[in-house]
């Protein structure tokens, strides 16, 4: 492959795609709908990005069209490609074909991805193996998100999100742990399982299941491994910049999981490598301070799980007041998991909700921010729907010794970006 168009390519997987391309000598192009840090990230590397996406967007001397799940069929560039009889792959299906013939480290689960394959290449980078990682956010020790590696290690942060997983076919497969996401693919949790149970069943009789095999919603799965399953539970606690239970049960994973990958590795050298490691953009990000004085932080959570946890350890660092800006994502997510999301927001003493964020969804008018709003207003808290902007205006409001936060899986790391760019 000479050349290759990216329809999407400020998605976080896309973009890492093709840095790795671009690693090979192949000429790559791109477009998506609006500037971002990631794509910012890649126009710095040399790759001509388009803002907006149209037909003559696409090279007619391109071999392949790698688009982002995001990018719908009828998407004009799509279109032109097919016109043009360009061959089109989806970001997972480039992946799994990258990924072939490699000592391929997958990691999955609903909550911990980015940070425990960010941890996990950066271990191995530290100790020597030049591992190449494709990671779901940019990983402040080197950078970006993705890594360039000499060697045939190739770790990478792998989504259940439409069966995307088993498009994969890894050596040694981490599985952090299991929660009911991604509720408009999949029906139940008993069908989110199904897909994790096919993708145990594909690591081979040589390879290495690294989870918790305790957890309950993991622990039935396990019938089907051939491979040898190990528990990164009994791991010890490592000392880590970033706080919180889950970060440390993040660490025990990417620990095992180098051990996994190269059994003659040091405890100093993966307890060194963990305590020095950075942490990754949007997952417990501090951003600085307000006009006021306000401590502003940014994280990526969207599962309810994921939010009560990040609370809870942003609790433990302040006895101050604490703000929470939430963008919930997707309309089925939030209506599915009502129940959940009322109830994760106990360690916040004020919430601003912003309107849903829709992504691939369209509204059926079945669920709102003000329902949410309403639901978390009855656990006790304080919350209030709001417009992105007027939820800007009140945090900018936040006084000395208040804890702001950003959360979600949408637009809201502009609003943190904002209230600190005012100082």
């Amino acid at each position: 492959m000479k050349k290759a168009h990216f329809i999407g390519i400020g998605g976080i997987g896309m973009s890492a795609l093709a840095q790795y391309f671009k690693d090979q000598d192949v000429v790559v192009t791109g477009s998506d709908r609006e500037e971002s840090p990631v794509t910012e990230l890649l126009e710095k590397k040399g790759m001509r990005i388009v803002i907006g996406q149209k037909a003559e967007n696409v090279p007619t001397g391109a071999d392949m069209a790698v688009y982002s799940d995001a990018v719908p069929e009828d998407n004009l560039e799509r279109a032109r490609a097919r016109e043009l009889g360009i061959p089109q792959l989806s970001y997972f299906e480039m992946l799994g074909g990258v990924s072939k013939g490699k000592k391929t480290v997958a990691v999955a689960g609903t909550h911990g991805k980015t940070t425990t394959t960010g941890m996990l290449a950066k271990i191995l980078g530290d100790a020597g193996a030049s591992p190449t990682a494709v990671v779901g956010s940019i990983v402040k020790d080197f950078g970006s998100n993705y890594l360039h590696g000499d060697s045939d290690i190739f770790v990478v942060e792998a989504c259940e999100y439409r069966n995307h997983l088993l498009e994969l076919s890894p050596h040694v497969l981490v599985i952090t742990n299991l929660e009911w996401d991604h509720t408009d693919y999949f029906p139940s949790l008993e069908a989110l399982q199904d897909t994790f149970r096919k993708a145990i069943d594909k690591v081979p009789a040589e390879g290495i299941i690294v989870t918790d095999p305790n957890n309950r919603n993991i622990a039935p799965l396990l019938a089907v491994a051939k491979a040898c399953v190990v528990d990164y539970t009994k791991e010890p606690s490592y000392d880590l910049r970033l706080p919180g239970e889950f970060n440390q049960n993040n660490a025990r994973a990417a620990a095992a999981a180098a051990r996994a990958v190269l059994p003659s590795i040091t405890d100093s050298i993966i307890a060194e490598s963990l305590e020095a490691f950075q942490g990754t953009w949007r997952r417990f990000e501090y951003k600085g301070k307000t006009a006021n004085g306000a401590d502003v932080y940014d994280d990526y959570a969207h599962h309810p799980t994921a939010v009560k946890e990040t609370l809870k350890a942003l609790r433990a660092k302040t006895n101050g007041k604490i703000i929470v800006a939430f963008h919930p994502h997707l309309y089925s997510r939030t209506r599915d998991l009502l129940d959940e999301f009322a109830v994760a927001f106990s360690d916040a003493d004020k919430a601003f909700i912003a309107p849903i964020y829709a992504a691939r969804e369209v509204d059926d008018g079945t669920i709102s921010s003000e329902i949410l709003a309403e639901r978390i207003r009855a656990t006790g808290i304080d919350a209030t729907a709001l417009d992105l902007d007027v939820i800007e205006k009140k945090l900018a409001d936040a006084e000395k010794g208040d804890t702001v936060i950003t959360m979600g899986a949408g637009d809201i790391y502009k609003v943190a970006n904002a209230l600190v760019a005012r100082t």
